[in-house]
């Protein structure tokens, strides 16, 4: 199977698998316990139907949208991600490129591979940092100022990772960052060589937004659970969610937030968008799905605050569905962790043209002209 071959997120999720060793690939693939909400993300856009109209009478469409005071060429964006060169040796790079080239909001994780300072210098379209609040208040304060520094557009607070999620498959692969190759799981290592080789004679692999206060993670291979569960505040509040957004001062966004009643206190402290998110399924399995979520919420909140659909995505249709739902924009990771692992920089750029590209197809066949004519109208619940 070659990148030509990719044609749709699945298809890359293959190539990827063919290319990734077993632990690192089951990291992007798996969630958390029996993974019914990794497989319900998905599935709730499929309960919704479109309902198009025709004879529109136009031939060009307008996909621009505005997210966080940042207008993007397209109403969807690259979740931050952690980990990312595990997965290819390019990393966050080939995803900000992406970014670049396609107009659109990226994000990376607290837990990147890449430092902040080098994606602030190197990338202009607009950037979010996903804030993992830590017990080490000065490791917090550090990482706030070095993106004030590096002049991110935005600050993204997760909320839904206090204790790390049972992620089964991690615990059945072994999976670890740094990799920790025991003799269960050398095998599965050795039967990818390239990737290997990329790993030992590539930059050394560290957490660059992280070591300088903890060998966690870069040093000492710690699994993403017990990362969660033990360097985490586990205190984390509404009282210490307003005081960061005050330390940040600029466009801040909860990442996290499933229900009304904290949609609306995310709009109560200030915030200026809200990323509806589950954690890809990865922590709360029988949780409710984004998707699910949007209308409700768009009901409660959606003239006071930013809504984010973020995960499942993995169709153009599904960006439709959300904003028709009442969402602002969508977004997502494994969409384009896929391609990352499967080819890099040009896998990512296939599998984000491939979604614009359904995306405009699919607003010429729904009859619209801009995604401000998207609501409810155009949707049925089965």
């Amino acid at each position: 199977m070659r990148l030509s071959d990719c044609h749709n997120v699945e298809d890359f999720r293959r190539l990827a698998r063919k290319r990734l060793p077993a632990p690192v690939f089951h990291y992007i693939d798996g969630a958390a316990d029996d993974e019914v909400t990794l497989r319900r993300n998905t599935e709730a856009f499929e309960d919704c139907d479109l309902v198009p109209n025709v004879l529109a009478g136009f031939e060009e469409i307008d996909m621009r949208t505005t997210v966080m005071g940042r207008e993007i060429a397209m109403p969807l964006f690259l979740s931050p991600t952690a980990l990312q060169r595990l997965f290819h040796w390019q990393g966050e790079r080939a995803v900000a490129a992406t970014a670049e080239k396609f107009g659109t909001w990226f994000g990376i994780s607290s837990l990147a591979t890449v430092s902040i300072e080098e994606i602030g210098a190197n990338y202009s379209c607009p950037k979010m940092f996903q804030l993992y609040v830590h017990k080490d208040k000065g490791l917090n304060h550090m990482m706030i100022e070095r993106c004030k520094l590096a002049k991110f557009d935005a600050l993204t607070l997760t909320v839904d990772t206090i204790v790390g999620g049972n992620r089964e498959r991690c615990l059945r692969t072994g999976f670890t960052s740094p990799p920790k190759i025991t003799p269960r799981s050398f095998l599965s290592y050795a039967a990818k060589p390239g990737w290997g080789l990329n790993y030992l004679f590539r930059e050394k692999f560290e957490l660059p937004n992280l070591s300088t206060h903890l060998a966690e993670g870069s040093s000492v291979a710690l699994s993403i659970g017990d990362y969660f569960s033990t360097m985490l505040d586990q205190s984390l509040d509404w009282n210490a969610a307003e005081a960061i957004r005050a330390e940040w001062g600029g466009e801040f966004c909860l990442k996290g937030v499933m229900s009304v009643e904290d949609a609306k206190r995310a709009a109560d402290i200030g915030a200026t968008a809200i990323m509806v998110s589950n954690h890809g399924g990865r922590q709360l399995d029988g949780s409710r799905s984004p998707f699910d979520q949007i209308a409700e919420i768009a009901d409660a909140v959606g003239d006071r605050i930013e809504i984010i659909c973020d995960g499942g995505v993995r169709r153009g249709t599904h960006v439709l569905k959300a904003l028709s739902a009442g969402a602002t924009a969508a977004s997502g990771g494994r969409m384009y962790l896929y391609a990352l692992a499967a080819a890099g920089q040009p896998g990512v750029e296939r599998a984000i043209g491939q979604l614009r590209a359904e995306i405009e197809r699919d607003m010429k066949l729904m009859g619209v002209s801009g995604v401000g004519e998207l609501d409810r109208d155009n949707l049925r619940w089965r």
